[in-house]
Parts: C-alpha cells; sequence; structure tokens
C-alpha cells in the first residue's frame, strides 16, 4: 500500500483504549448519543467530539490527532491522542487518562510522542512511545510548559514557560504578605481575562534523548512576551532546518507604549553567539507565524502594514535569508492569509484564507502566482502538507464541526479521514443552508447566509433571527460554534440571517475597512438591508424577528435598541459595548479603541472620534421599547461586565422587559460546559417567550 496516497478509502474502525462511563470522577471520554427526531439540542452539541491538531508522522505515513470531549455533569473536558494512517484507516486512541494531552508531536522518527500533560500537578513535557505506553515526564519548569518545538535534529527543545512580571505588594513591603492589593503605575496592567502578572518567554535547553539541561531564557531580562498575549502560541516560533537558530515573534514594548501599538517583529536567535537580530525592523504593523522553507533559503511569514490596525490586511511576505531582500507575495491579491505552510518542495506554500463567505486553500508561488485549491461551503482550519499530491487539514461548516480531510492539491479531491462525529451527524436533520446576495443601500451585493430550520415547509410562517458579528472585522464564514451555533438556532424553530455586513473579512480591502470609524452608520444599515429583505418573504414571520450577537455583535443589538422602528420583538446581547465613551477607557487594547473608534472622547478636534461616540447606543436609550436578555462574565477584561449592567440598569429603568445573566467565573467567551448549556436554555428560553406566537399572550406589553 502507498502509504503517501492519501486519497484512498478512509476507513471509520475506532479501537478505543478505554471506555469511561462519564459518571462523576471518571474519565472523560467518547458517550453514546441518541438524537431525538433528528433534531439538535444543546446536549447534543455539548457531546461532538472536538477535533484539533492533526500532524503527520515523518515518514508520512500516520497523523496524530487529538480529541476533545466535554461531560456536563463534571462540569470539565478531556482531551485524548489519536493515531490512524495517513489515508484514514487503522483509526486508534492511544491515551485514555483523566489530564488532557496537548500539543502532541512525533519525535525520534516517528517512534515516540511529545506532549504536555498537567499529571504532575502543572503543565509539563512529557515523552510515550508511539503507542501510547510508557509516558515520562521530561520537563520539571518551575512555571510549567506552556508549549514546545523540537529543533529539527532533536538535540534541543524550545519551550514557552512564564516569568514574572509586575510586582506584587509583599515585594514593596514584605511585612504585608497577606495583602491583595495591586499597586499600577502604567497600561496592560490586564488583558482579557487575567490580570498581568507573568508573561511568556522562550526558553531553549540541551535534550539528550531523556531528560533536559542547559535551559536558558533567551530572553532573560527583557520585560517582552513571546509569544504575544492573549492567543499567540508556538507557532510564533521556527527552528532553522540546520538547528543552528531560532526565529520568534515578539511586541518589545510594555506598558502605554505597548498598549497603543501592534508593531512586533520576527527576531533571529543564534545559539551559538547567542546573540539575536531583528529581521523586520522598520515593518510596522503585525509580524507573526515566521516558517523556514525545508532547505532554509527563505523565511515566510504573515505582515500587517500599518501600526495600530490590528485587522490590516495580512499579507504573505518572504525573506532571502542570504541578502535580507524581502517580497510581498500577496501584493496583487485582495484578501488576508490566515496560515501558512510551505509546500514540500519549498517552491511555493500553501495559505488559508477567508474568501467570500468561506475560508479555504489557496497555493501561492515564489512566482507571486495564486491558485485557489478547495472550494465549496466549507472552512479548512488548519495545513499540513505531506506530498504534491496530499496535503492535510481541518475542515468545518456551519453543519458540521471539525474532521481532518486529506487535499489533492493538484486534482483537488477531497476525502474525510476522521469521522469522529459521523455517529451523531449520521442521527440528524441539519436546516438548508442557502447563500444569498442582498443590495445594500449603496447598491452593492453583500452575502448572506440564510439557515432554515430543519424540515422547513415554505408554506408556513417561521420566526427570525438577524445574527450579529463580534469582531468587528471578523468574517461570518461556514463557522462552526459551540456557543453561536446556526444549526442549533434554526433547530430550535427559527430562520437565521447571517449578514456579511460591512468590516468583514473576505470581500476585499476596502469592505473590510468602511466600519472603522463608523461604528453606527453604514454596516447597521447592511444589518437592516438583510432583516427588510427576508421579511419579504412569505415564510418569514416579520412580526416576530430577533437580534442577536456578541461583543460587537453586542454593540450592534444595543445600537439597533434604539433604532430599529420596530423591526425586532426581541433581543439578545452578550458581552457588548453599551457605552462607547466607557469603553474607550475601560478597555486595555488601546490600539483597537484608537483604531476603530478614531480616537480619544476628549479630543473634540477629531471629527472621526466624535461622530463615532455621539453614535454610542447609551445615548439612544431613550428610544428603547423592545425586551432585551444581556449576558456577561466577570472575568471580561476587553468589555466590562459593567457594561452589560449598565444596559440591563438602563432597560428596566425604562420599563423595558429585561433579563441578565451573569458568570462570576467566565471571560468574553462562555466555557466552562455547565456554564454554556445554562447560557443556550437561557438564550432559547427568552427568544421563545417572544417570538413565538403561542406564548406572546403570556407576556406584558414592552414598554411604549
Amino acid at each position: 500500500m502507498n502509504k503517501l496516497n492519501c486519497m484512498m478509502m478512509a476507513g471509520t474502525l475506532l479501537v478505543t483504549a478505554c471506555q469511561p462511563t462519564g459518571k462523576t470522577g471518571d474519565i472523560i471520554g467518547k458517550q453514546p448519543v441518541k438524537v431525538e427526531n433528528g433534531i439538535m439540542t444543546t446536549e447534543v452539541l455539548m457531546a461532538f467530539g472536538r477535533v484539533s491538531d492533526p500532524v503527520v508522522s515523518p515518514d508520512k505515513s500516520k497523523i496524530l490527532f487529538g480529541v476533545t470531549y466535554e461531560n456536563v455533569e463534571q462540569n470539565k473536558s478531556n482531551r485524548e491522542l489519536f493515531v490512524m494512517d495517513i489515508d484514514g484507516q487503522n483509526k486508534r486512541q492511544i491515551t485514555c487518562t483523566p489530564e488532557s494531552e496537548g500539543n502532541a508531536v512525533w519525535i525520534n522518527g516517528g517512534k515516540q510522542i511529545a506532549y504536555l500533560s498537567g499529571k504532575s500537578g502543572d503543565s509539563q513535557l512529557w515523552i510515550m512511545e508511539a503507542d501510547g505506553s510508557n509516558a515520562r515526564q521530561i520537563s520539571h519548569h518551575e512555571k510549567g510548559v506552556h508549549g514546545f518545538l523540537f529543533s529539527p535534529d532533536e538535540k534541543h527543545i524550545l519551550f514557552i514557560g512564564n516569568v514574572k512580571y509586575s510586582q506584587k505588594a509583599s515585594d514593596i513591603y514584605p511585612d504585608l504578605d497577606k495583602a491583595t492589593g495591586r499597586v499600577i503605575d502604567d497600561l496592560m496592567y490586564k488583558h482579557w481575562d487575567e490580570w498581568v502578572e507573568e508573561i511568556p518567554h522562550p526558553y531553549i535547553a540541551s535534550f539528550d534523548g531523556k531528560e533536559l539541561s542547559d535551559i536558558v531564557d533567551i530572553m532573560e531580562g527583557e520585560p517582552y512576551e513571546s509569544p504575544m498575549k492573549p492567543f499567540g502560541g508556538i507557532e510564533s516560533f521556527a527552528w532553522t532546518p540546520d538547528s543552528k537558530a531560532v526565529a520568534y515573534t515578539s511586541r518589545k514594548k510594555t506598558g502605554l507604549e505597548y498598549s497603543i501599538s501592534t508593531n512586533s517583529d520576527i527576531y533571529l536567535y543564534d545559539l551559538g553567539s547567542k546573540q539575536t537580530r531583528n529581521l523586520t525592523k522598520g515593518m510596522m504593523g503585525y509580524d507573526t507565524t515566521p516558517a523556514f522553507s525545508p532547505d532554509g533559503k527563505y523565511l515566510a511569514w504573515g505582515s500587517m502594514e500599518r501600526d495600530g490596525y490590528e485587522s490590516d490586511k495580512n499579507r504573505l511576505f518572504i525573506m532571502n535569508m542570504a541578502t535580507g531582500e524581502k517580497q510581498d507575495l500577496t501584493a496583487d491579491f485582495d484578501y488576508s492569509t490566515d496560515e501558512l505552510a510551505w509546500a514540500p518542495d519549498g517552491q511555493s506554500l500553501f495559505i488559508r484564507t477567508a474568501y467570500q463567505g468561506e475560508v479555504h486553500i489557496f497555493r501561492v508561488g515564489l512566482d507571486k502566482k495564486i491558485e485557489q485549491i478547495t472550494t465549496g461551503y466549507y472552512d479548512y482550519a488548519s495545513l499540513a502538507p505531506v506530498s504534491e499530491t496530499c496535503l492535510i487539514a481541518m475542515r468545518h461548516s456551519l453543519s458540521q464541526p471539525d474532521e481532518i480531510y486529506s487535499v489533492n492539491p493538484q486534482s483537488k479531491e477531497v476525502k474525510e479521514l476522521s469521522f469522529e462525529n459521523k455517529d451523531i451527524l449520521d442521527q440528524l436533520t441539519m436546516g438548508k443552508v442557502e447563500e444569498r446576495w442582498i443590495t445594500t443601500t449603496d447598491n452593492k451585493k453583500m452575502l448572506t447566509w440564510i439557515v432554515y430550520p430543519p424540515h422547513f415547509d415554505p408554506s408556513k410562517k417561521y420566526p427570525a433571527i438577524l445574527y450579529c458579528q463580534g469582531g468587528p472585522q471578523q468574517a461570518v464564514s461556514q463557522f462552526w460554534s459551540y456557543r453561536w451555533n446556526l444549526q442549533l438556532m434554526a433547530a430550535n424553530g427559527y430562520i437565521v440571517i447571517a449578514p456579511n455586513r460591512r468590516g468583514l473579512y473576505g470581500f476585499g480591502q476596502e469592505w473590510l475597512e468602511q466600519i472603522s470609524g463608523d461604528y453606527g452608520g453604514q454596516n447597521m444599515k447592511d444589518y437592516l438591508s438583510a432583516t427588510d429583505e427576508m421579511k419579504k418573504e412569505p415564510y418569514v414571520d416579520g412580526d416576530h424577528m430577533g437580534a442577536v450577537g456578541a461583543s460587537y455583535g453586542g454593540f450592534s443589538v444595543y445600537w439597533l435598541a434604539g433604532h430599529h422602528q420596530k423591526r425586532f420583538k426581541a433581543f439578545i446581547a452578550h458581552a457588548g459595548i453599551y457605552n462607547l465613551e466607557q469603553q474607550y477607557v475601560e478597555t486595555e487594547e488601546m490600539w483597537f479603541a484608537n483604531w476603530d473608534m478614531g480616537g480619544a472622547p476628549w479630543d473634540k478636534t477629531n471629527a472621526t472620534a466624535q461622530r463615532t461616540f455621539a453614535t454610542s447606543p447609551h445615548k439612544f436609550v431613550d428610544q428603547w421599547d423592545t425586551p432585551i436578555l444581556i449576558t456577561h462574565g466577570e472575568y471580561d477584561f476587553r468589555i466590562l461586565a459593567s457594561q452589560g449592567m449598565s444596559a440591563f440598569n438602563a432597560a428596566k429603568l425604562r420599563g423595558v422587559p429585561a433579563e441578565m445573566l451573569i458568570f462570576p467565573d467566565e471571560n468574553h467567551w462562555i466555557l466552562k460546559p455547565q456554564n454554556g448549556v445554562l447560557w443556550q436554555r437561557i438564550f432559547f428560553r427568552w427568544l421563545d417567550r417572544w417570538l413565538k406566537p403561542q406564548t406572546q399572550t403570556e407576556n406584558p406589553e414592552p414598554a411604549k
């Protein structure tokens, strides 16, 4: 059998290493699911296995990957490791533990697997045989290991560990060892969901196959992050093919300077000389995700041009390592690079990019020729080139969670390999997903995804939900979400309207950039255009339409509440901005506020900023007259929970029917299993109360 031919028929055989029962205290794993009437429920959604991180073995014959399972009763999740042949055959589970295994990679020619585990109390580096046996811990780093990358010759390991950043009260006054107050004298003292007391640094250690030694913090004494919080990980690093140097990403700024800038750079650290040089000095935006070509001749990375603009076009750059010459390979391509990976021959790269409401794989040649590899109503979520005829990727859609697929870049043939969730999907009837191009108020065409309820009957009328995207610059693509799942909304009897309004990736830079400085403008008109167009359909109950959204989508809901002119009968806002003026001085990443809002509210000479703050939702609360549900997490330091509480208080004081769901232990996202189920139940309880005609007589009238 030719193992490199990954387009062969995939097998579905699953041999598990253990059979968890799901009882409290047991190992969390895959559970049998019985779907009633073919309709998705919150509980069914939580039962899907969450496939992630496929890694091809050195001999290109096998794929290592992880699957995460949720357990609502235990209120936690667990990630196990699996291996299958490159064609999907012989799928087998190789771990079965109470502790999640992550960041798993092949080492020692594929004879062993290295991974992270918290089995010893905190996250450390472990090694086991390729069949899952003989697991042993090889790191004992004081603050844990949060990611790692072996050098190509496997004689060194780069790993991520935390270092102390800010002072505690006891550092200033040792006799106050029980004091909890934080003494703060600069910005970026909080970030997304944490008080910044530690930051990540890259360490390099020697490795003899058994243990780590000669551990060096390659940024010792530098008060800078690498990788960059909150989302940076091991993709921020790359070894040179000769194992003599490592590239890393860092924004070497602190405090106020950090808070207003996105200017990160790619640095090269030489193991021999212990010297570091900046490879992208003078490039002013984000420079991230370095990757060396197989022969080491080129370095590729993603680069944004403008400092302070986190949603700028992410260009695909390469540098000739001998001459230092830089080239933008996507200068004539009006879309952003989400992920990059070198083709095995080093003559081209594969990228993922949001494109016309989907996320697809493209090939970019060193000659700047660009070819689309994948098509269809899908989002591709990873890239692992194997050969000229085989690329391993993950793929999802509005109707299916991630699974692992093989893609032939030459024939464009695509086949599923993992089939982790086939048993559940085979029992479900998904709603039809329709692509509509709706004319906007400025006579442009806007892609809007429509998701219909299962067993849709056009002779009946259905309530409808307008889905408002967050970001604000985040594509409404073929995404699959375990919270904002459009198929789950449809399964509850709603037609879902999901517009790719102004400000979203996938439709060129002009479309993307229009939203900055115009929060209450054209993108809100786009929402109303989609709503009004769908309201014309005889099967849409125009008297029972709702609007829902999170983050910027929550802002959108608050804004619509004061401007919708009776279009909607119910609203739901999660983690939304209610008061833009307060948000400007409450948030942490000031580069975002400065760019998207246009500047500070006190700058009366700044017309863009003044226009932004004049459209703040809190200034139109006198027009609120429609029931609203507000949800928020108290660990959300991006948009503080006070925003949601203020909106709720205003609604109640206005006499508007309102309900609030506050999570004291969640951040910008609702992550804990039981909280997730609670959120979904309250979400649909609220919509059903106001949008389903049979229950309307039980409801009080909205405020006049």
